[in-house]
């Protein structure tokens, strides 16, 4: 019997509505040829448009709709004229909070035919995943304003981390470190000048990693291992970090891979009580907006990802085997300095998918 799974789509702002409708072709696709599951999916309008028209950036029952769904692809949020707090924490913390999705996994990969500015880099050298805490810590929302527009305004932004959350993101991530072939952990941290809530992240990681014995771990200041990230990448498998460390590392582990265009991201609740969220991180990137260039290999990446938390791992192999193809015959967008149009990478990557010649 084939098994459907029920995708709520929303592309929101920018290039994310270009790119969510070529994973969606992408991962039509990929159903098909594996021919034993389906793929039902509703769109949502929500974003910056949407605010304009409604005042909201998503409807008040938003998350109840969403709630339906076995899985959420979504494209991207912010808008040059509205402020970034506002679509951001509007929308995708809004689901990314009411649905608990506290682990963040980044992967990191060289796909064959993409150059990385690390002089030397490989498919080897850049093998990472980054497993960042995706509901509290630098990013809790805590904090607020006084005497605003006065000399002596001041503004106030509290890093929350609590015994629950890191104990939970760090079983995540050993979890995932202990199913890598080098079972090798680095912990991120700043407790060298952050003495409370980065004292207990590592005192907790310390705890928790006696329970997985078979885990190598570092623990690594959050400067010392940007730096690592560019001179020794081979010394890394599995990271995790906070909020706002992850944020910014991943994002230059994107950049080290060959671009942003190319990551993806899971959005996870990893105990399946609510939807989970997969996303390309690129951004909105109102600048190519229209032009029909975006990059939408990072949708395509984390369209496998979500297959692979449905359930799907073969469908979700199908499709990174595809992008590796189709990179590998320098089919690439103009972020990575090819001149492919979205449309002609998409189509590309289904030609794979269905065994056909690029």
């Amino acid at each position: 019997m084939t098994k459907r799974y029920s995708i709520a789509a929303i592309p929101g702002d920018g290039i994310g509505k270009e790119v969510v409708p070529a994973g969606l072709a992408v991962l039509a696709a990929a159903a098909k040829r594996a021919g034993t599951f389906a793929l039902n999916v509703t769109d949502y309008p929500w974003g910056s448009d949407f605010y304009r028209a409604t005042g909201r950036m998503m409807p008040e029952d938003g998350l109840a709709s969403l709630r339906r769904h076995d899985a959420i692809l979504f494209g991207a949020v912010g808008d040059p004229d509205l402020p970034d707090d506002l679509t951001l924490w509007g929308l995708r913390l809004a689901i990314c909070q009411g649905f608990d999705q506290y682990a963040n996994i980044r992967p990191i990969r060289l796909f064959p035919g993409i150059a990385s500015p690390l002089a030397g880099a490989d498919a080897e050298a850049l093998d990472w995943v980054i497993v960042r805490e995706n509901s509290e810590g630098e990013y809790a929302g805590h904090g607020g304003r006084a005497h605003r527009g006065l000399p002596e305004e001041v503004a106030t932004e509290t890093s929350i981390f609590t015994r629950v959350g890191v104990t939970r993101i760090m079983r995540v991530a050993f979890r995932l470190a202990e199913s890598r072939p080098r079972k090798h952990l680095i912990i991120v941290t700043k407790s060298n000048a952050q003495r409370h809530g980065m004292v207990l992240w590592d005192e907790i990681a310390a705890e928790v990693a006696k329970e997985f014995p078979a885990v190598r771990t570092e623990r690594v200041l959050v400067d010392a291992m940007a730096a690592r990230m560019v001179l020794k990448p081979r010394s890394i498998d599995t990271v995790v970090a906070t909020n706002l460390h992850a944020d910014i590392l991943s994002d230059l582990a994107g950049a080290l891979a060959g671009g942003l265009g190319l990551a993806p991201t899971a959005n996870l609740n990893p105990e399946r009580a609510a939807p989970s969220m997969f996303e390309p991180i690129h951004g909105s990137a109102f600048d190519i907006m229209g032009k029909g260039i975006a990059n939408p290999v990072g949708t395509f990446w984390s369209g496998a990802m979500m297959l692979e938390h449905l359930g799907e791992p073969a469908a979700a192999t199908m499709i990174t085997d595809a992008i590796a193809r189709v990179t590998a015959k320098g089919l690439l967008t103009a972020d990575l300095g090819g001149k492919a149009t979205t449309r002609e990478v998409t189509e590309a990557v289904i030609a794979a998918i269905e065994g056909r010649n690029i």
